[in-house]
């Protein structure tokens, strides 16, 4: 199975990512990183595993539309099965929904559905909670309202800085979601 990694910062999870497919826990090739800035680190994690990168911004088009064709191209260019999200912070349109109907798989850094949106972390942190977490789901038309396919849990305790609370939201999304990315390609591949 062909995955591409759609990533517009950091891209922790991207090089999490990569290394399963490196070391063969992910039944897959990684063939693209896209990057919707042209300056986000994970270009630089991309070159370090020697994985192919790709960036382009959506204000060097005329519309939403006019990029996510471009995108779509992009993908079809590398023959894309599986698009993964991590830490991408664009709406997926619905010309890629259709495209890639239940192939496109999100992370949440919040247990769906509760805190949707761009700041799942500090929301979840602001409204005092105990417990919080991460979800994995695929991507639908919605702001984080697809399918969930699994949740990992944390626990917030009363000496928890914003800080805190997002290195244990990443120490489990860097756990869970390569597994589950596995568990997706062992079920596709088989159906296959």
């Amino acid at each position: 199975m062909r995955i591409a990694v759609l990533a517009s910062g950091n891209g922790s999870n991207f090089e999490v990512i990569a290394q399963a497919v490196k070391d063969k826990k992910i039944d897959a090739e990684l063939v693209l990183l896209f990057s919707d800035h042209r300056d986000a680190y994970a270009l630089k994690r991309a070159e370090k595993f020697e994985i192919t990168c790709e960036s382009f911004e959506l204000k060097e088009f005329t519309n939403k539309k006019n990029y996510e064709t471009a995108l779509l191209s992009l993908l079809k260019k590398y023959e894309v099965e599986l698009v993964v999200l991590a830490g991408y912070m664009r709406i997926i349109g619905k010309d890629l929904l259709a495209a890639f109907p239940n192939r496109i798989v999100n992370v949440h850094p919040a247990l769906l559905p509760n805190f949707p949106g761009l700041h799942g972390i500090k929301d979840a942190y602001e409204a005092g909670v105990e417990e919080t977490g991460v979800t994995i789901h695929y991507v639908d038309s919605g702001v984080d309202t697809g399918p969930i396919i699994a949740q990992g849990r944390v626990q917030v305790s009363k000496d928890d800085s914003l800080s805190d609370l997002e290195t244990k939201i990443h120490q489990v999304e860097h756990e869970l979601y390569p597994k589950v990315l596995a568990e997706i390609v062992r079920e596709v591949n088989s159906e296959v």
